[in-house]
């Protein structure tokens, strides 16, 4: 393979495995979104990004390449809100998978990140999700912080 498809492949296959690593923490909590909607989300948000970014015209453009970078987080980010948006519940005991719809955006994030950004943010940012979410789930019950 070339460097450049490398490089892509590379990215997408991370930016899915990522969303499934993150997927495969809600599908154990037995969330409504598992691996499979959180590791496709985060490809598509790659896919996208990357599709824009080496379209014909946008490479050795940068003003261009600025602009469609842009549009594709925007568009990402909020068309992810949406779907987000559908898992959270609100009942009389409250309001539920607040947590849920956060990783779905998180997952697009992190998709993005992996299509343009260099591997040691797409790795921080990794890092950063598992102490969010294992590690500070353990301090929450062991302490008693999460609310009613």
């Amino acid at each position: 393979m070339e460097p450049d498809l490398t490089d892509i492949v590379l990215r997408l296959l991370t930016a899915a495995g990522i969303g499934l690593l993150m997927g495969l923490e809600r599908l154990l909590k037995r969330k409504p979104v598992g691996m499979r909607t959180l590791g496709l989300v985060s490809f598509v948000a790659a896919l996208v990004a990357l599709s824009l970014t080496h379209a014909d015209g946008i490479v050795g453009n940068a003003d261009g390449l600025a602009r469609v970078l842009q549009g594709a987080v925007q568009g990402v980010l909020v068309g992810v809100g949406f779907l987000g948006g559908g898992v959270i519940l609100r009942d009389t005991s409250g309001v539920h998978n607040i947590t849920t719809a956060a990783e779905v955006w998180a997952a697009a994030g992190i998709g993005l990140a992996a299509a343009v950004a260099p591997w040691s943010l797409v790795g921080l940012g990794a890092v950063v999700f598992v102490l969010l979410i294992v590690v500070f789930r353990i301090l929450e019950q062991k302490f008693h912080l999460k609310g009613p």
